[in-house]
């Protein structure tokens, strides 16, 4: 069952933790590519590390509209990330990043997708928001994206994480807003990105 938008309209926070075990799935010419959420970090309004930080941009406009569509942008010059706009109403903007998932359907597509040339061991194919918008083909054309409907890309239902299943670190790759332990990952998960001890608080 796909995520509802109701999902979203939450505190920007804790949707980074109730994504996790969830399904990300892309529907690519008849195939279906999907991997389990284990890894996300959570950005909002009034946090300096988020794109929203300073206003909005027609960059980031995105992060302050409707809750449940993808916030895709281009980073290093040479990767795509994959946000979900989620903020309870209170909120002005929020968005979470999806940065790893464990590959469930379509592995050899995704393998394709990643090299055409060499091997990737299955650990390394996904761990990681470039590497996951790679595997399964999303780039720009996907910002602005409704992933509360059956499509080329949605999140759906997978499996129930508890707080015991979840560990909170510091973020990855930011300079401001260090101090926020708002990277979430599943304990003892081999896809993600970093070890889970990573700036733990």
């Amino acid at each position: 069952m796909i995520l509802a938008r109701e999902f979203y309209a939450r505190d920007t926070v804790e949707v980074a933790k109730s994504l996790l075990g969830k399904m990300l799935v892309r529907v690519m010419d008849c195939n279906i590519l999907s991997g389990i959420i284990v890894e996300t970090e959570a950005y909002t309004r009034d946090d300096p590390a988020s794109h929203a930080y300073r206003g909005m941009t027609a960059r980031n406009s995105v992060m302050f509209g409707e809750v449940g569509h993808a916030y895709v942008y281009f980073i290093y010059g040479n990767h795509y990330c994959l946000n979900v706009v989620a903020k309870s109403r209170d909120m002005e903007a929020g968005a979470v990043l999806i940065r790893a998932v464990e590959p469930r359907q379509g592995v050899e597509v995704m393998m394709s997708n990643r090299s055409a040339t060499r091997s990737i061991k299955v650990e390394m194919l996904t761990n990681g928001p470039g590497k996951l918008t790679k595997a399964l083909n999303i780039d720009s054309r996907y910002n602005g994206f409704d992933l509360t409907v059956d499509g080329e890309l949605y999140i759906a239902e997978g499996y129930s994480m508890s707080d015991i299943d979840i560990i909170a670190t510091r973020r990855i790759g930011i300079s401001e807003g260090m101090d926020r332990p708002w990277r979430f990952v599943i304990k003892g998960n081999r896809f993600v990105s970093r070890k889970e001890g990573y700036g733990v608080i």
